[in-house]
């Protein structure tokens, strides 16, 4: 069943035209992978779907009885709410009775004789199992924390970019559309939240329609790949890999085919120079197909940016960091680490949100002093620093100014790798940035694009030190190929801060680790040797800790048996002693019951939102059950011998 069918869609933005005559449908069981050069219209192709962008030509049809959910980079919050409010903002009934039974029971907490409040709360109890209020709220809880949010409570405004960006994405894929339109969902999130997304979408029932960097996540999540290049739209079936393949061999069968075409034409034309004379009407036709061939143009071969920039020489003593700590409000980010950066080094730093990775970038950087240590950067040493700060970074630059005139604020002429110099103009042609954008506002570019702007402006800069804060984000495939095969060439040193795994085992040969307590640990290896190491950690661990059980559980297995030739004895009446052990057993099962009862009457009533002493009341009914059945089941054999 078709979703949504684009039928010649248009969009044009003046400067640029992003889609010329569109068609495209999405079915039920789509999980589309949309791609395509910065600029090239996958944001705003998302946003018509949505119904958010008006089209310039065409017709968007969208199944009637269809849900879309889209996902924006930027999403839209209400900072007054708290996080699970923020979540259930659309859930209707659900999210009042979640609401109403956490009133009441914040109340109960400070009435708890009041009867009519118990009834009101059985009542919103019932209504919330029948309207699966109940499961939502779980749900919700789960995605949150898999998505690195534990505190459900705290006020959306007092939330980093990256933490609303989260709660945005709990909150699309609770509401479980038909369609749901993700603009890289990736962003911000670490490693561990990535697989776990990656892993909850390919579960996902609805179709998906996403644009994303992650290469990785392409290739396990998507079924198809759609491609936007200059205004035309390709369909490939099967996932990033698969694309990538069959991009390669149409590319070459178009250059074929134009070749041939262009073999054709130089004969025809050579034909022509001879002078012919065209009396017959098979010349005449002869010349007339000339002049058409003559006319005929090829679409080229999708843009590439070229990257090819100098870089200055370095010396032997690049950065040393010595004994370097630092803490925030009473939390160690980094404890005593030292470290000799070489210029041949391609370090990966990876760890948690919040860990202190940027901290460490600008440490080394000088942005930021260590509370305690020192940090040694060589005379020869020239940084160029790729911030992840997105906003910091378009704030930074002057939307009225034209592209060409931001580039020549670093120089006129580019020195490139192989000694020759080229103009900015020639060097902004090689980033995509074709003659009408380059003197258009940087304000008319979009967020990739601007990014894509600024690294060129560092690659401009000729650095012997590369340090790359998040690269990825918001930079297109595409960009990140060519920008992952010019590290590899790089005559310099080389640091990366990023959650993507593809760009890390491209790019580098050693992990540093943040871990807990500010301990930084180094890995030789790219990302996925990483992983093997921290697998083969985790067996050994688990091996020591069996190894610890083992003779425990031996002594356990003598003590069954004993127990088992003692039962072989039994006598065919209780002794006094078991008489005793029986009666005894009957009125402790008794008040266990009611001790669980107690418990679990007293989790109903915890005050709103206090999930700390809930857990607590949660684990006490857990252990008061596996007692009841505990002294149930000895009862029970008592009871068989007595009988």
């Amino acid at each position: 069943m078709s979703l949504v069918t684009l039928q010649s869609v248009k969009k044009d933005f003046g400067i640029k035209e992003i889609l010329i005559d569109a068609s495209l449908s999405l079915d039920a069981n789509d999980k589309v992978g949309l791609i395509g050069t910065n600029g090239s219209g996958k944001s705003t192709l998302l946003k018509m779907i949505a119904g958010i962008e008006p089209i310039d030509g065409g017709q968007i049809l969208t199944n009637s009885g269809s849900k879309v959910i889209y996902l924006p980079q930027q999403p839209d919050v209400d900072e007054n709410h708290t996080v699970l409010e923020q979540v259930f903002a659309d859930s209707g009934e659900q999210m009042s009775l979640v609401r109403e039974y956490e009133e009441i029971s914040d109340k109960l907490a400070h009435y708890p004789e009041d009867n009519q409040l118990m009834s009101r709360l059985s009542a919103v109890m019932q209504r919330m199992d029948t309207t699966g209020a109940w499961e939502l709220e779980t749900n919700a809880k789960v995605i949150l924390s898999k998505l690195g949010i534990t505190d459900f409570n705290a006020k959306v405004g007092t939330l980093s970019g990256g933490y609303r960006k989260r709660i945005a994405l709990a909150t699309a894929l609770l509401s479980e559309p038909d369609l749901l339109l993700m603009d890289e969902p990736t962003n911000h999130l670490d490693a561990l939240s990535v697989e776990w997304l990656q892993s909850y979408l390919n579960r996902y029932r609805g179709a998906l329609l996403l644009i994303t960097h992650d290469r990785y996540f392409l290739d396990k999540v998507t079924n198809r790949i759609i491609e936007i290049d200059r205004g035309d739209i390709y369909s490939f079936a099967g996932n990033y890999s698969y694309y990538l393949e069959k991009k390669a061999l149409a590319e070459e069968s178009v250059a074929s085919s134009q070749r041939k075409f262009q073999g054709v034409l130089r004969r025809e034309l050579e034909w022509l120079k001879r002078g012919p004379k065209a009396r017959s009407t098979k010349q005449k036709a002869r010349i007339q197909r000339i002049e058409s061939m003559r006319e005929t143009e090829f679409k080229q071969g999708l843009g590439k940016v070229e990257i090819s920039t100098v870089t200055r020489r370095i010396g032997k003593k690049v950065i040393e960091l010595e004994n370097i700590s630092k803490s925030y409000d009473g939390r160690t980010l980094i404890e005593n680490f030292s470290y000799e950066f070489s210029p041949e080094d391609r370090i990966g730093i990876i760890g948690g949100n919040g860990a202190g990775k940027s901290t460490l970038m600008n440490i080394i950087t000088g942005k930021v002093e260590p509370d305690r240590g020192k940090v040694d950067i060589g005379a020869t040493i020239y940084i160029g620093y790729f911030d992840q700060h997105s906003d910091d970074l378009l704030a930074a630059l002057n939307e009225n100014q034209r592209v060409i005139d931001y580039i020549k604020e670093e120089g006129e002429f580019v020195k490139i790798s192989d000694g020759t110099q080229i103009t900015a103009s020639q060097m902004l042609e090689r980033f995509l940035f074709p003659g009408n954008q380059q003197y258009a506002p940087i304000s008319k570019l979009s967020g990739g694009e601007k990014r894509r702007l600024f690294l060129l402006r560092i690659l401009m800069s000729a650095p012997n030190v590369l340090i790359l804060d998040e690269p990825t984000n918001d930079l297109d495939v595409q960009t990140l190929a060519i920008l992952e095969e010019y590290l590899e060439d790089f005559a310099g040193c080389v640091i990366v801060v990023s959650h993507d795994r593809y760009f890390l085992d491209r790019t580098i040969d050693t992990v540093f680790s943040l871990e807990a307590g500010g301990n930084i640990r180094q890995y030789p290896g790219n990302y996925s040797v990483y992983l093997d190491y921290k697998k083969a950690e985790e067996e050994k661990a688990q091996q020591t800790v069996e190894a610890k059980e083992k003779p425990k559980n031996i002594e356990a297995e003598k003590s069954d048996s004993s127990l088992k030739k003692t039962d072989s004895k039994k006598k065919s009446k209780l002794s006094n002693w078991e008489k005793r052990e029986f009666s005894e057993l009957e009125v402790k099962i008794a008040q266990l019951e009611t001790e669980k009862a107690d418990t679990e009457r007293a989790m109903a009533n915890a005050p709103s939102g206090n999930y700390t002493q809930v857990q607590k009341l949660y684990e006490k009914v857990e252990e008061l059950k596996q007692a009841i059945d505990a002294a149930t089941e000895r009862w029970m054999e008592l009871a068989e011998i007595e009988s």
